[in-house]
């Protein structure tokens, strides 16, 4: 027996808060640049796809959660309806999808400090931010959500206010932003498919990317006050999201200025503000990257230490991952996730110029992963639960089949693209590698 458990410190503000912000990380603020240049303004139409199908995804989660909450979410829905081998495997992805997420997280603080700083050492910056974001965990849950709770809301807060000003500028610039910033610029450039069909298929890739995070949600069900609640409450806000942070958002940076001259090196966010000759807003919008990207690390932390104290509660991992300390935070997940994600300063001191774009890769295929197995056992979990379902996904299972299909479409896209077939080529051996270590694992424990 536990002497402690998890304890519910997630209120409904909180959940609701890590559900509007989870989206918006590296993948929003810098991932953006990359989509806009390869599918130009017809990215808002592969975001609006894009976002429908996360929908579809963490709505299947979300029926899940609510009828039983777990820490574990969709690896122990995955071990309760389809197996021990689909818990094991699907929750060491998990486990590994967001320590690379984090990784991400941190090497794009780096990036962003750059604009500042063009000589700051990136791996210095990685290891202060790991030893300051272990204390955070280390504290209990609540903590966790306040922080979580700040931060998104400076990212939702900023969001709301670059399309308001974006609005102004586009109706009252000075005669120099009026120049470059018009709502013509959506179609003019080459038109909205301005780089036709590949283009378009290409950007799915990014902007899936993008959407990851979006799942966290199921994984706070455990630890809320009230999950049947704010579960629902917080995956229905994400049409929202959509609507707002990322289609409403992209459309009005291409209009302030056009697509085909934003630097995908940099934030568009920051490229934009800065070329049309506000650089005060550029500079802020940089600092509000970075709180994004930091956001993202925190909440990565989280989901990673709650998804190895549940594997730990399946007989997955070592008894050892279950120990929860006395303000109900799981201390041994915690930090053995946090030595893991530490390997970020050492592939900075190493390679610090190509480790974003393998990292970047590498997320965006097991991400896949993961959401093909939530969409997967939610089949299952239709079939075989016997209780009242309170918050059914609509449509099934047909929408449950699109979702699929879609994702595997994105993942034979990455193959034709030399910057993510790698990651192609290395889901294949982890998930080999996954299957090794449950056969060792079950002949050492015969289970």
């Amino acid at each position: 027996m536990l002497k402690n458990k998890l304890k519910h410190g997630l209120t409904s503000r909180h959940i609701l808060m890590i559900a509007l912000g989870s989206a918006i990380g590296t993948g929003f603020f810098f991932g953006s640049g990359g989509s806009i240049k390869l599918a130009g303004p017809a990215i808002l139409l592969s975001y609006s796809i894009g976002g429908i199908m996360m929908y579809i995804i963490v709505r299947a989660l979300g029926e899940m959660a609510v009828a039983e909450p777990s820490s574990g979410s969709f690896s122990y829905y995955a071990y309760k309806y389809i197996g021990n081998y689909a818990g094991f495997v699907s929750g060491w992805n998990y486990w590994f999808n967001y320590i690379i997420v984090c990784m991400l997280e941190l090497t794009a603080t780096g990036i962003f400090m750059d604009y500042w700083f063009p000589q700051s050492v990136h791996w210095i910056i990685t290891l202060v931010v790991i030893v300051l974001f272990t204390g955070i965990n280390l504290l209990n849950v609540r903590m966790f959500g306040e922080f979580e709770f700040w931060f998104a809301g400076i990212k939702v807060v900023t969001v709301i206010c670059l399309v308001l000003f974006g609005v102004y500028i586009l109706g009252f610039g000075n005669n120099h932003q009026q120049s470059v910033s018009n709502v013509s610029n959506l179609w003019q450039n080459g038109g909205f498919f301005a780089n036709g069909l590949q283009g378009f298929l290409f950007s799915f890739v990014v902007v899936v990317f993008s959407f990851g995070g979006t799942e966290l949600v199921g994984i706070t069900a455990a630890e809320a006050e009230n999950p049947r609640k704010t579960i629902p409450m917080a995956i229905n806000g994400i049409i929202v999201r959509i609507l707002l942070f990322y289609i409403a958002t992209l459309a009005i940076i291409m209009c302030l200025y056009p697509w085909n001259k934003i630097d995908s090196h940099i934030s568009p966010f920051v490229d934009v503000f800065q070329q049309i000759g506000i650089a005060k807003a550029a500079s802020l919008m940089n600092l509000v990257a970075i709180t994004a990207a930091l956001s993202s690390l925190n909440s990565g932390i989280y989901g990673t230490a709650r998804m190895v104290y549940n594997l730990g509660l399946q007989g997955n991992a070592p008894q050892a991952m279950t120990k929860v300390s006395a303000k109900g935070s799981p201390t041994n997940a915690i930090i053995f996730s946090i030595i893991c994600i530490g390997l970020t300063v050492f592939l900075n001191y190493l390679y610090p110029k190509q480790i974003f774009n393998i990292l970047l890769s590498i997320a965006t295929i097991a991400a896949i992963i993961n959401w093909i197995t939530i969409l997967v056992t939610h089949i299952n979990f239709k079939r075989k639960f016997t209780g009242i379902s309170h918050y059914p996904i609509f449509f099934y299972p047909l929408s449950s089949v699109i979702a699929i299909i879609f994702l595997v479409m994105v993942a034979g896209i990455m193959y034709f693209m030399p910057d993510f077939r790698l990651a192609i080529i290395i889901a294949p051996i982890w998930l080999c590698l996954l299957s090794i270590g449950y056969l060792i694992k079950t002949k050492i424990m015969g289970k």
